[in-house]
């Protein structure tokens, strides 16, 4: 409010002194000049009467001459005065409609329609620094699941196209540069419902500075950033940034995980889809016998070649500009590996796969095609870096693709609305391959082709009040008495039970018989339908009686009447 009120003074500082002066000498010369009263003899107009004709004389209604005929002299004065005025409202107005097409007033105007919107804001909400290709996925993907988002943004143009999404929920979006504590003040960093700021533009240092303000400001606030550098990453740790981010250090450890545990990254695939997809990933085996090749040896080259020299595999590098991005001990084949003289030079013919990990999508797609009709069996990971390159990027059948924007937007999605998952996927990892296969048979069968529903479900009045109010009577409620079909109850219904959390514990695949206890927290994977099923399991004392004996509890007055049941604990078979 302040920079309006300086920018509307600034900008009208003249015209308002050019009215003051105006208005002066036009009241000064009416008290100066003589006139003549009712019956000829001398007289002087006084200030009140001088400043009250010139006020209404500009507003060009006239009244009349005031409190005597004027004479020629007083007239003559008027008739200067008059125009005057005229000319120094119309540089007025003009300098006023100006200041409102100023782009500085409307951009101060906005920003504080949007603080004041930000203020009134009384539910959760995440803010969101930078709504580039990353931002516009996680911003798509939080409000698709009912989650509230502020976003800033400094491009002008990005920041306008929030409006033409078609997003779920509106989405208040200040343009202005994250960088600047004002803005990210305005935006909402220290309203007691902003749960945590997610710094994702495409400036290291932009996000190292959005890390830094955030927890000076709001120490408590959780902060996730993106980085691709580790001299970035060690700067933002040493702040206490919750959550790192690196998408070339994610993908790598992800293709370890592919090499050791398949059924594990197919799981976690499945788990971290989009909700509604109904395109589950297939199972991927990448080769470990043969040697791979790697194109590209930037950031994203050097994070997978780590990866595959510690599975014990062998691998070939082609870079154009070695010079630039340096190269491994055992040295490097100078190309861009879009022709196949690069590529044979790399043993393509006999190699097991392909990493075309440039930063350029069209030598990627080249790199593919090329190495494709040398060897049709390679196994393909190819770099996407712009989405608007999707259809393309598909149409070559890569086994694995890996988009940085995707992972950074799924990753974050996954740490703000499930947290619980992260830390369930932290623990599989873990485990063998056979029972990571096993869990992903059952979640099949559960979801059929459709990505699975993640639900945390805490053990508390508002997500389980039935429940709650079981276990406070000193009942023993189980994991699998919730799961019965309220319609059918020998049927289960489509949900399973990743993990609990009770305390400091956390028991993957928790037995049916384990007894719930307040304040547990539930991960829940369910097909369509299934979690909604459990929620009407858990909060209905009636259906939850049902579903655990067979029976219902009936109350209420009207049902004791009919039934003739009069202590008001009747209780009757379901039929």
């Amino acid at each position: 409010m302040d920079n309006i009120v300086f920018l509307i003074f600034r900008r009208m500082r003249r015209p308002l002194l050019t009215l003051l002066v105006v208005y002066s000498i036009s009241v000064l010369g009416l008290v100066l000049i003589p006139g003549q009263d009712a019956n000829g003899n001398p007289w002087h107009m006084d200030f009140f009467h001088a400043f009250y004709f010139v006020s209404f004389m500009s507003t060009t209604i006239g009244f009349g001459e005031i409190p005597y005929e004027f004479t020629d002299a007083q007239r003559l004065w008027v008739s200067v005065a008059m125009y005057a005025g005229v000319i120094s409202w119309i540089y007025a107005i003009g300098t006023i409609l100006t200041l409102l097409q100023d782009r500085t007033f409307q951009d101060s105007l906005a920003e504080r329609r949007l603080a004041r919107r930000i203020r009134s804001m009384t539910q959760p909400f995440y803010l969101i620094c930078g709504y580039g290709e990353t931002g516009s996925m996680l911003v798509r993907g939080l409000t698709d699941v009912g989650q509230h988002v502020v976003v800033v943004e400094i491009d002008e143009q990005r920041a306008n196209m929030i409006k033409l999404e078609n997003l779920r929920d509106y989405v208040p979006t200040l343009h202005g540069d994250a960088q600047l504590p004002r803005h990210l003040q305005e935006a909402g960093l220290q309203h007691p419902c902003c749960e945590a700021v997610v710094a994702v533009t495409n400036d290291n240092e932009a996000n190292l500075k959005v890390a830094i303000t955030s927890k000076l400001l709001h120490p408590e606030i959780k902060v996730i950033c993106r980085a691709d550098s580790r001299d970035i990453e060690k700067n933002m740790d040493s702040f206490g940034t919750d959550h790192i981010i690196d998408p070339y250090e994610t993908f790598a450890n992800d293709l370890a995980t592919a090499f050791r545990v398949p059924c594990l990254y197919l799981m976690q695939r499945w788990l971290t889809g989009s909700v509604g997809d109904c395109r589950l990933s297939e199972p991927v085996y990448p080769p470990k016998s043969q040697h791979w090749v790697i194109c590209g040896y930037g950031r994203f080259g050097k994070a997978v070649y780590e990866r595959l020299v510690e599975e014990g595999i062998e691998v070939r590098v082609v870079e154009a500009r070695p010079d630039l991005t340096g190269e491994p001990k055992q040295g490097v084949i100078t190309g861009r590996g879009t022709e196949a003289d690069t590529l044979l030079q790399a043993d393509i013919e006999t190699a097991g796969g392909l990493i075309a990990g440039t930063d350029n999508d069209a030598n990627n797609l080249s790199i593919v095609v090329t190495a494709r009709i040398l060897n049709p069996d390679l196994f393909i990971v190819v770099r996407q870096n712009h989405s608007d390159n999707s259809s393309i990027i598909e149409s070559v059948q890569a086994d694995m693709v890996m988009h940085p924007s995707q992972i950074i937007a799924d990753k974050i999605r996954v740490l703000l609305g499930t947290p619980m998952l992260h830390h369930f996927i932290s623990l599989a990892c873990r485990h063998e391959n056979e029972w990571a296969c096993e869990l992903v048979s059952r979640i099949s069968a559960l979801v059929g082709r459709c990505v699975p529903e993640l639900e945390e479900i805490r053990i508390d009045d508002y997500h389980a009040e039935a429940v709650t109010d079981a276990l406070g009577e000193g009942e023993h409620v189980r994991i699998g008495e919730l799961l019965h079909d309220s319609w059918q109850r020998d049927r289960q219904i489509r949900c399973i039970v990743l993990m609990i959390q009770r305390e400091q514990e956390s028991i993957l695949l928790p037995s049916p018989d384990m007894e719930l206890k307040p304040g547990d927290r539930l991960l829940v994977c369910a097909g369509r339908g299934g979690v909604r099923r459990l929620y009407w399991n858990m909060q209905n004392a009636g259906i939850l009686s049902y579903v655990r004996t067979g029976e219902v509890r009936k109350h209420g007055w009207l049902w004791n009447k009919l039934t003739g049941n009069g202590n008001g604990n009747g209780n009757g078979k379901r039929h």
